[in-house]
């Protein structure tokens, strides 16, 4: 089987691999890979930290995902070499005041009539956990089967292991799918030539609409959502674990790396492809930050960067076949990208060689946006 994949981020990557290790003969089309949202997320594996309402099918697909990091980092790192810093020592949420301990306490009963392992935490219990959290604290979770990657070592991974199978990566941009009796045969590259394929799938993220020579209504509106992010750097131990924070509603999370760096984010801004890191969003995270950690504003800055996630009209993600034979989608995976990258990558290479959606990822289907003519 031919598979042109639009598209080297974390789950273009991913589903290269894990399809090239059954025997197909892949093809990665990108002009600049995993310089995406890939480059800037801070890599949280928290299905359960950050459930809301209403978002069961998610949360499953997100609890399917986490189950499988562990043997599905085990085996890139065995392929590469390479280490994608991978921590499952639970995830830590706090809140600021009453109010946002009072939104907590819903979330975790919430929790616990799904059957979602959750602990609750005193603030001092909190500060016990993470001595440098601020005196005022009042409480928290701990999610103790959460977990991180770091996306930066992950994603060079994920693209060694691809070569090593023979994943062939073209750095064009792709500018349209090819398309002959009503089928997908390929993709046209920006200098005029193609690639051809028996089957293409779309994982461009924000970018996906921009593909050209598809039937109108064939790939669901998709929106960059902005996010900030800010890395910090420190040599002594400042933060123990991944610890998400509620700050007067606002929710905020630090990520530290073996390296000392601490990851800070991030905003979520509706502002199209506006790229643009702004002082606004910096002051908010830094303020907030420094509510729960007064330390924070001590440590050395690094880096600040601004990504775009890819948004699908419920928020969740689109992959699977359209109604354009040969043709599918991965996109919209929004917050949780990284979390969702080896239960995304099992569900396509499932649809692009069997011709079939597991039942995991049959919520998430494309044809839940189409429209039934009157």
């Amino acid at each position: 089987m031919d598979v042109v994949i639009i598209g080297a981020g974390v789950i273009g990557l991913a589903t290269a691999w894990r399809a090239a290790a059954r025997g197909a003969a892949v093809t990665l089309v990108d002009p600049d890979p995993a310089s995406g949202a890939s480059s800037v997320a801070a890599g949280m594996l928290t299905p359960v930290s950050e459930l809301t309402y209403g978002e069961e099918p998610l949360l499953r697909l997100g609890l399917a995902s986490r189950e499988r990091y562990a043997s599905f980092v085990a085996e890139l790192e065995e392929l590469t070499g390479h280490d994608t810093g991978y921590r499952t020592d639970g995830i830590l949420e706090v809140a600021f005041d009453s109010d946002d301990l009072g939104y907590l306490d819903d979330l975790r009963r919430f929790q616990e009539s799904l059957g979602i392992p959750i602990q609750a935490l005193t603030g001092r219990e909190c500060r016990k956990a993470e001595p440098m959290l601020a005196p005022g604290v009042r409480g928290g979770l701990l999610a103790p089967a959460d977990g991180s990657i770091d996306p930066r070592r992950l994603t060079p991974a994920l693209r060694a292991a691809g070569e090593k199978l023979g994943v062939r990566l073209v750095r064009q941009r792709a500018t349209a799918v090819l398309v002959e009796n009503d089928t997908a045969v390929g993709v046209r590259l920006e200098d005029g030539s193609e690639v051809r394929a028996a089957e293409v799938l779309l994982a461009a993220g924000p970018w996906s609409g921009d593909i050209e020579g598809l039937p109108a209504g064939i790939v669901p509106a998709v929106r960059p959502v902005k996010g900030q992010v800010i890395r910090l750097r420190t040599r002594v131990p400042f933060l123990r674990r991944p610890t998400r924070g509620l700050v007067k509603g606002s929710s905020i999370y630090l990520v530290p790396r073996a390296d000392g760096e601490i990851v800070i984010g991030a905003t979520q801004e509706e502002m199209g492809f506006d790229t643009r890191v702004t002082a606004g969003g910096l002051w908010e995270l830094l303020r907030d930050a420094r509510e729960l950690l007064p330390g924070i504003t001590e440590l050395e800055f690094a880096e600040v960067t601004a990504g775009l996630r890819p948004g699908s009209p419920d928020n969740a993600p689109v992959m699977g076949p359209t109604a354009l034979p040969g043709f599918f989608v991965s996109t919209g995976h929004f917050r949780n990208g990284i979390l969702l990258t080896p239960v995304s990558a099992d569900i396509l290479t499932d649809v692009l060689l069997d011709g079939t959606v597991p039942d995991v990822g049959t919520p998430f289907t494309p044809d839940r946006f189409e429209v039934v003519p009157s």
